[in-house]
């Protein structure tokens, strides 16, 4: 096989890497709506993702938020989004991971952004 044969699936398989770790939206209730206060622990603004760890004061959540360059498009930069600072986040809870959620809409700094 020529270098470039080769090169070709080893290109494919790096770009399907990613589509590994993205899981499916039916893993969440979409029947059971959530919305939840409190105080955000840590931000990660990664792709696929952003996620935040919250901590409402009934306990700690993991939400899945958009992707970064949707944040971003939609008006919540990363610069917005600080550890400390609290949030209200709406969204589905995890089937589950009783301490995950997928987050339709967040709201920062009296701001509402749709992350769908």
């Amino acid at each position: 096989m020529t270098p470039a044969r080769l090169a070709l699936p080893a290109f494919l398989a790096l770009i399907a890497t990613p589509a590994l770790a993205h899981h499916g939206w039916s893993e969440y209730d979409a029947s059971k709506t959530l919305s939840l206060t409190g105080k955000v622990e840590r931000v990660e603004f990664v792709s696929p993702h952003t996620v935040i760890r919250l901590q409402t004061p009934e306990k700690g959540w993991t939400a899945v938020l958009a992707p970064p360059y949707r944040m971003e498009n939609r008006g919540l930069p990363q610069s917005a989004l600080k550890q400390g600072l609290t949030v209200t986040v709406e969204g589905y809870p995890h089937r589950k991971d009783d301490q995950e959620m997928r987050a339709e809409r967040i709201l920062v700094d009296g701001k509402t952004v749709e992350l769908r």
